[in-house]
């Protein structure tokens, strides 16, 4: 059955595995409702303050513990038989908190935020179990464990003479926040290229008259002349020199392919007509034709 009323702290595991927490924060519990005095031996707290005690230890038990206990009426022997059953996870936990942190390397690690977390429930581990660690073994840990590539980095870390733990991960995170900005700058273009100007986008139709600069001829201009080679019928008849087509026109491009298309379809066109008139010529003049026209 589930608890009536919301938990202050993480009930007791009837394994016995959360003790150490649950016994720090049990404490903080009761000397905040000024319940302190009730757990310690021939205490002089009244009854009342006793059942409350009580109340507020079996709450945060699990419910097969609170069946395991259910003669036990007083809040001092409920806290020693707790201690009696649980208080062994010390030399349980030491062990295994101890080899990890031997094991501990800030190189095995992918971030420093991640090292830092397990640096800390390490420490509190060994602390909980009576072991004291100080500032100095944190940093020596951290500066030794270093990976090879960064020997210049580590040597350089040691001589700025960090007093703390947290002193020395303040910088490293920082340096590491900068690390990553700077990847990520390299990564949005490849080097040596250059961004589009702003400009660029906004006139497309600047963008797409200069592109087609060179590419083609024009027949045209704004006053009406056409300049340029080329054959065609008006005013400068055929070959090359300046038209003289006046006009209100606008430039118009025309494709390199195309353009050379009808140049050949124009020229065969001529021979066509030339050798038409041939023809004619020698069906109805003979004796001129010969002269002008002679026949290979």
């Amino acid at each position: 059955m589930a608890n009536l009323t919301k938990l202050d702290f993480i009930a007791l595991d009837v394994s016995g595995t959360n003790y150490l927490s649950w016994v720090l924060d049990a404490e903080l519990h009761l000397a905040s409702n000024k319940l302190g005095e009730t757990v310690k031996e021939n205490t002089t707290a009244s009854e009342q303050d006793c059942a409350k005690a009580m109340i507020l230890l079996r709450h945060h038990l699990h419910e097969s513990l609170k069946s395991q206990i259910l003669t036990v009426k007083s809040p001092f022997q409920l806290w020693k038989s707790l201690k009696d059953r649980f208080d062994h996870q010390k030399t349980v936990i030491l062990p295994r908190a101890r080899y990890e942190w031997i094991q501990l390397r800030l190189q095995d690690f992918k971030t420093i935020a991640e090292y830092n977390s397990e640096m800390f429930r390490i420490v509190s581990k060994l602390r909980l179990c009576g072991e004291d660690v100080t500032d100095e073994q944190m940093l020596e840990k951290t500066f030794s464990t270093f990976h090879a590539s960064n020997l210049v980095l580590q040597q350089q870390y040691r001589e700025r003479g960090f007093k703390t733990y947290s002193e020395l991960i303040s910088c490293l995170l920082v340096a590491e926040e900068n690390n990553q900005l700077l990847l990520n700058n390299h990564h949005t273009r490849p080097t040596g290229s250059k961004p589009l100007p702003e400009n660029s986008a906004a006139l497309p139709e600047a963008n797409a008259t200069s592109s087609r600069k060179g590419s083609g001829r024009y027949h045209g201009s704004p006053q009406g002349h056409s300049y340029g080679r080329g054959r065609g019928r008006g005013h400068g008849g055929r070959g090359r020199g300046r038209g003289n087509d006046r006009g209100n026109h606008h430039n118009t491009w025309i494709n390199p392919n195309i353009q050379k298309k009808n140049g050949i379809k124009a020229k065969n066109q001529h021979e066509k007509t030339k050798n038409s008139l041939l023809s004619r010529n020698l069906r109805q003049y003979p004796h001129r034709c010969i002269r002008f026209f002679p026949v290979h």
